[in-house]
Parts: C-alpha cells; structure tokens; sequence
C-alpha cells in the first residue's frame, strides 16, 4: 500500500468488554446509545458493514458489506486516549497509568507552585464544565489555577484565557510534565483555556502534552523514510514522537475538512486522525443527541472521502475507547471498538473479534512494507483481495 488512512473517532465503543466490571463499566454500550439519540444516520457505515461487527444485532447486518470488519479488544489496563491509541499504535501498556480519586499529593502540587508561582484550586475529579463554573470566579479574583482531574490518568490544569493566555497556560502545563514523571508519571496534562463570563465557556485552545511512548509504528514508518501525517490531537498524544506533519484542527468538522485536503496530497505513509468531539463534546457531557448528529456528520462525509482514494490506498476506520452517553458517569467506558477497512484491494470479510488493538499496528506496518516489533498480529493477508 502507499497511503493508509487511519480515522480514530473518538470514544465509539460497541458494547462492553468482558472485563468491564474491573472498570465500573458494565453494560456500556456507547453505539447503542447513541442510536437513540435525534438524527442518527449511519447508513453509509452500516453497508461498510458497521451493523456486521460481532456483537451488533441491533444495527443489522447487511448481505453484502463493502469492508472488512472486526471488533478489537483492548488488552491494555486502562480505557482513556493515551493507553487507547498507544496500544492501535503497537504500544501494549499492562500497568495502569497513575490515578488521583483523592487529588494530587502535596509534593506535587507544593512542586508545581513553585515552578508556576501560583496557587491551586480544586485539586479533585471534576467535570471539565462544571469546574469553571464552580472556580471560575475564585481563579479570576485569587490568579490561582484551577487544577482538576477525572477517573483518567490526567492532570487538567484551567484557566482565563485574559488571565492566564494560552502561551503561558502551556508553558505552566509542560512544567506539570517535568514534574508528573515516574511514580506520578499520569498519560496528560491537558490545558483547558476558558473565556467569557459566568458560567463561562471553554476554548478551543486545549492542549494535551503526553507521556513519550514505548517505540510505536510512527517510529518505525516515519524512521522507513514514509510519513507519518497527524491530524487532530494525534501529534499531542504521541508527544510528537513519530510524527512528520501535525496538523491541529478545532473540532471535528475541521478535521473532516483537513483529511479530505490530505486525501488530494500524493504522499507516501500514514495519515493518522484523530476526531475528539465525539469524546470530549458528547460522550462526556451525555449529549447522545449531539453524538449521534456528529457520528451522522461523518456518514455523509465518507463517500465523497473514499472516492478520492486511489487503488494502492486504504481506509481504517476505529475508536480508542467508549464514553457511553447514557450511563451514570461522565468517565470514559471500558468497551470493545470497531474496525472497518475500506480500500479497492479489501476483500469484506469479518476478522471476527480482535484480541488487541495492537493488530491494527501489525497490520499497517506489513501493508506498508515496513518492520516493526509488536504483540498484534497482522491481519493483512486475510483482507487483500486474492489475484
């Protein structure tokens, strides 16, 4: 293949996994769930063969699918983003990734002062909404930040973007990293700007500054001399490790458009993206309402998407984890994701149910010719048209 199109929409899971109870997460459904929700329309995935997926009666197959499908298992000890896209990726991670239920510890916090030289409010989990509104003036009168986290492996540190502007609330969030190192080494930092007034609104300048990950298969393509193009928080995640071109986008319809410019670029490599409104929009704010009309968005988007691919192109289509709309939480969910490939050499055949996600990193890195060591295994040779 010369050009791999790897499309991770983020937090669509489809139905729990087996060890879900581990998680708090039994009978997360995140697809189903949405389905309820006021304009769903997938019917452009569902003759991909989305409602073929193991586990996915209430979509309904179709006879005649047009991709090759599979539901992946996380292997991973976590369900949040990093550990999620790591493990597509090639990265296993069987130690989970530092949690705070209880806040961060005084040495960090007492350590993170000092570098910032300002105060901290809230320091407990949090939904990222409601703790502008809770601090949000107390921050504005004190200049202290607010720092919170969630069920996640992340240390979220909020601001006013005329107090604190984006620049500087980066420089405070890569001085975090510095310190959330070993034993307190948590997946993100994540900066969240906000402006306006009460209640608030958060920006769109967000920002994730990730741990550097294990050699992943965005070493070994980009190190073969192919590219390896991110768009969408991609690059953040991987904290650049890998990555030959970012391109950050601000939602994703953003994202769309940018992958379809990419779809008219010759290049030779992988093009990985990343659309984070299913996850941070909808799933966590349980709006299955607004998840169902972004996962319609990308429906209509996807024809138009597939005619510009050419005969040595090909299409994977995934999620990292589940953010179910209708449970009791606003926490990521432990859930198995669908695969689809799309591409004029895939024959539609079901790959069954994938025992990690790290099969897709096997498969990408033997499609494009390159070596690279990881536990997935490849399922190349199943989904190739037979000449």
């Amino acid at each position: 293949m010369k050009r791999i199109f790897l499309i991770v929409l983020d937090s669509l899971g489809i139905g729990a996994e087996p060890d879900a109870a581990d998680f708090g997460d039994v009978g997360a459904y995140t697809l189903k769930s949405v389905s309820t929700g006021r304009g769903f329309c997938v019917d452009n995935l569902r003759q991909a063969g989305l409602g073929n997926i193991d586990g996915q009666d209430f979509l309904g197959a179709v006879e005649h699918p047009t991709a090759a499908v599979a539901r992946l298992q996380e292997r991973s000890r976590g369900k949040d983003t990093t550990i999620g896209h790591w493990e597509l990726a090639g990265v296993i991670s069987r130690k989970p990734m530092p949690t705070y239920p209880n806040g961060f510890p005084r040495e960090v916090l007492d350590a993170f002062t000092e570098a910032t030289g300002r105060g901290v409010l809230c320091n407990k989990p949090y939904s990222g909404t409601e703790v502008i509104k809770d601090y949000g003036e107390e921050h504005l009168k004190t200049g202290k930040l607010i720092v919170y986290t969630s069920a996640d492996s992340v240390f979220q540190i909020a601001a006013h973007e005329s107090l604190v502007p984006p620049e500087q609330l980066y420089e405070y969030c890569r001085a975090a990293r510095a310190i959330l190192q070993g034993e307190h080494g948590v997946g993100r930092v994540i900066a969240r700007p906000f402006e306006g007034e009460w209640p608030f609104k958060r920006t769109t300048n967000r920002h994730d500054f990730s741990l550097v990950p294990r050699r992943t298969m965005l070493n070994a393509i980009s190190e073969s001399g192919r590219q390896v193009i991110s768009v969408g928080k991609i690059n953040d995640i991987f904290a650049a490790s890998g990555v030959t071109e970012s391109n950050p986008t601000r939602g994703n319809t953003d994202g769309l458009n940018k992958t379809m410019a990419l779809a008219e670029r010759d290049f030779t490599g992988l093009c990985f993206v990343n659309l984070v409104d299913f996850d941070m929009l909808y799933g966590h704010r349980q709006d299955p309402d607004g998840y169902a009309a972004a996962l319609a968005e990308f429906d209509r988007w996807l024809p138009e998407f597939l005619e510009k691919m050419g005969p040595d192109d090909l299409v994977m289509i995934t999620a990292d984890h589940g953010c179910d709309p209708c449970d009791q939480s606003t926490d990521h969910t432990r859930e198995y994701v669908p695969l689809l490939v799309l591409g004029r050499q895939v024959q539609p055949v079901n790959l069954g149910t994938r025992s990690t996600f790290a099969d897709v990193a096997a498969t990408v890195t033997e499609l494009l010719g390159v070596e690279y060591e990881t536990e997935g295994v490849s399922f190349a040779k199943d989904i190739l048209q037979k000449h």
